[in-house]
């Protein structure tokens, strides 16, 4: 029922809240179709916040649900899914605004394809598949690219000529496969699992053009992306534009935005590389003509001290000292036998001085009887008796005629 009311007899503010809030009740449960595109899930709450936009017009309602609902749900809701819902309309009157508390949700069209493709993703994701680590480094000169696209295609010219211009003498091992339908991932893995056997083939592309998410579904099959991870050769993706981004791209050890991006980055630019190999050599020959300058200079820094620029001063210095030396060595050998000779005359001079002969050559003599004993005594001799008196330069023969003994007289 409409209010009554006139500028006499205004209606307050809670009775327009209330009023409202009675209107909106009476529209009961209503299907609804949106977008989402906000997801809060606060913690400690047991309601989850999302926000449902119109695919059309810019108009958006906010939904509230249960974690348990929502958490129950078969494929995650996920901020782009499109999705309808089946609540009932609330007009919460403290704060005036209106919101859909949701009692069912169901994915429809493109949002149920994304979402399962997001729950894949993180499935896939949770066993390292993505991992960086596990990404193969591409050869910097690949001599042979395995190229598995649709045969005849824009993305088989672009790799091939793109390639071919920047390096020549690089060689292609292509596999024709299906780049869309049902039969495109069982064609692509087959094709990628032969050209890893292959012992020539050193990079492998898997190239096409762009296309709806449709189209490109099969790039994010899961066995694809296993056999992908698999693989012992470096692989790149190269699927669609810029925007696309199936699950190959995740897994690959490579991503090109298009299958030209593809071919410039696989293989080298040959004039490039050349420019880069003449600016080495610029730069070593350089570096190589300061190394030998700076040698050259040390050597003459070297060779400009006296010792190697006169060798033979150093020489004469040792020389003049050998000679001082020498004559050194000669005063000390005649000092020292000078005074051996002084030591030895004066130790002949004791021993001569010593010596029963000198005593001889100063007067004295020494009387020996017959026998050969040395007379000390004239109480040894007696009259008539035979002595020797040995002098210094004989014996003299005597005959004794007398004895005379000599008186001792003591002061």
């Amino acid at each position: 029922m409409a209010l009554e009311t006139s500028l006499e007899k205004p209606a307050p503010v809670r009775a327009i809240a209330n009023a409202i809030s009675g209107w909106i009740d009476r529209l009961g449960a209503v299907w609804v179709e949106g977008q989402v595109t906000q997801v809060s899930r606060r913690p400690g709450l047991a309601t989850v916040f999302m926000t449902l936009r119109d695919s059309v017009a810019d108009i958006s309602v906010p939904v509230t649900c249960s974690r348990v609902m929502f958490d129950g749900l078969a494929t995650p809701v996920t901020e782009g899914a499109s999705v309808v819902i089946h609540a009932r309309p609330s007009y919460y009157a403290n704060r005036g605004t209106l919101s859909l508390q949701a009692r069912e949700i169901r994915m429809v069209g493109l949002g149920e394809l994304l979402a399962r493709l997001e729950q894949r993703r993180q499935l896939l994701a949770a066993e390292g598949l993505f991992a960086a680590e596990r990404k193969r480094r591409l050869p910097t000169v690949p001599q042979r690219i395995g190229l598995v696209t649709a045969a005849n295609s824009a993305a088989e010219r672009d790799v091939i000529e793109n390639a071919t211009r920047r390096w020549p003498a690089v060689a292609f091992e292509v596999v024709h496969a299906a780049m869309q339908g049902h039969r495109c991932a069982s064609e692509v893995i087959e094709a990628v699992r032969r050209l890893d056997a292959h012992p020539e083939v050193d990079v492998i592309v898997i190239a096409r053009g762009g296309g709806s998410v449709e189209d490109l579904l099969p790039f994010s099959d899961e066995g694809l992306i296993r056999v992908v991870a698999a693989a012992r050769t470096p692989v790149v993706s190269a699927i669609g534009h810029e925007p696309d981004s199936p699950l190959l791209d995740l897994v690959a050890d490579l991503r090109a935005s298009t299958p030209t991006d593809a071919a410039k980055r696989v293989v080298p630019d040959m004039a490039q590389e050349a420019s880069r190999v003449r600016e080495a050599r610029t730069r070593i020959r350089q570096a190589v003509s300061a190394r030998l300058e700076r040698e050259q200079h040390t050597l003459d820094a070297i060779r400009s001290r006296p010792v190697l620029a006169e060798p033979a001063t150093v020489l004469d210095a040792r020389h003049d000292e050998l000679d001082d030396l020498r004559h050194r060595i000669r005063r000390s050998l005649e000092t020292r036998l000078d005074r051996a000779a002084d030591d030895i005359d004066h130790r002949r001079a004791r021993v001569q001085a010593l010596s029963p002969l000198a005593t001889l050559q100063r007067g004295y003599a020494v009387l020996q009887d017959a026998d050969g004993h040395v007379v000390t005594s004239v109480a040894d001799v007696a009259a008539g008796a035979g002595l020797s008196v040995r002098v210094a330069d004989g014996r003299v023969h005597v005959t004794a005629t007398r004895t005379e003994p000599i008186e001792e007289h003591h002061g």
